[in-house]
């Protein structure tokens, strides 16, 4: 190999066995490479993939060329939801981290999802939180005032909103 002088730096350099059409090397042009059916499309989602899937598992006797794009972007837009709604529910949990928590409340709570995914089990998803009325305090109680807004339990810095006042105080002699 002979070293190729680059007329802006004119250091020497030798060039790899692979070309310029090596992987990983950014979205830049390139020449005689073949283009994936995914980036034809426009898709994250293998195309290729899923049509070998389809046509392997014997859905049908024939498979289209759309078909895998097709499943392709069904497959993408119900990822992208998915992911918005439990970044959502990550972000009022304050997490930066989606958790499985996190997917189990997006999908509980929006009527779609929760349609479309009635009979999946999350692994550690937990259920939803749900108080029935009839369980709790009567009307004027201030516990049922503040388990009635937003914040729930949550919101109280401890929990003795429910007991009687001095009940569990440390008497001033051994504080």
């Amino acid at each position: 190999l002979k070293p190729t002088v680059h007329s802006i730096t004119h250091t020497p350099s030798i060039m790899s066995g692979k070309g310029k059409g090596g992987r990983g090397k950014g979205k830049g042009k390139s020449k005689g490479g073949s283009t994936s059916s995914a980036s034809k499309a426009g898709l994250q989602f293998p195309v290729a993939r899923l049509n070998r899937y389809l046509r392997k598992g014997k859905y049908a006797s024939r498979v289209g060329v759309g078909a895998g794009v097709y499943m392709g972007a069904v497959l993408e837009y119900l990822c992208a939801e998915v992911l918005e709604l439990a970044g959502n529910a990550a972000r009022d949990n304050k997490k930066k981290t989606i958790m499985p928590r996190h997917v189990q409340l997006a999908v509980r709570n929006d009527e779609e999802l929760n349609k479309l995914l009635g009979g999946v089990t999350i692994a550690a998803g937990g259920v939803l939180p749900n108080l029935h009325k009839e369980l709790l305090p009567s009307k004027g109680d201030r516990l049922r005032k503040r388990l009635e807004t937003s914040s729930g339990w949550k919101g109280a810095a401890t929990h003795d909103h429910y007991r009687k006042r001095g009940q569990y105080d440390m008497p001033s002699a051994q504080r």
